[in-house]
């Protein structure tokens, strides 16, 4: 008669499978995590710069309404004309920066849109990757030169003091 051989089976590899699934399952729960953070943080500072990039170009477009404003006022009495506006000091939790920059600069036909021909502001945040540039309709000069942070902004048209062409319109950071 046959007799089939019995080995002991204690259970010791069932043991086994048990850890080495908690290893596997720990490892790749780990993997999907970090990609999960990796992508998400990426995408945060996606939208970041989406949103500094939107609040400029609406900052930028109301300073340049402000901007056209006090050149119409100083072109119907011809004297000092100081505007203070008030603008938030900071975009998507970046401080930012407005600089006049004068037709034929070079600088504004850099812009998507515009021409070398066009005054225009531009406005970086400092922070966050955005440059934003808007055009500005104005019949005096702008003073390249001038700037000013968020916040209060003074613009400023100064006529000439001798009479001649040289009136400026400036911008400058207002006291606080």
């Amino acid at each position: 008669m046959f007799q089939p051989m019995i080995t002991d089976q204690s259970g010791t590899d069932r043991g086994m499978s048990i850890a080495v699934t908690h290893v596997l399952t720990i490892g790749i729960t780990t993997i999907l995590i970090a990609l999960l953070v990796t992508s998400s943080a990426a995408m945060l500072d996606t939208e970041t710069d989406r949103s500094a990039d939107r609040s400029l170009e609406a900052i930028g477009e109301r300073l340049a309404g402000e901007i056209a404003n006090v050149d119409a006022i100083a072109n119907e009495s011809d004297e000092n004309v100081t505007l203070t506006t008030e603008h938030p000091r900071t975009v998507a939790g970046s401080s930012y920066r407005v600089e006049l920059l004068t037709a034929g600069s070079g600088v504004c036909g850099e812009a998507p849109l515009l021409t070398d021909e066009t005054d225009c502001l531009r406005l970086t945040a400092s922070s966050a990757d955005v440059e934003v540039y808007v055009p500005l309709k104005v019949d005096v000069d702008v003073d390249h030169e001038s700037s000013a942070s968020g916040g209060l902004i003074e613009i400023r048209y100064e006529p000439d003091p001798s009479g001649g062409s040289n009136d400026k319109i400036t911008i400058e950071s207002g006291n606080t």
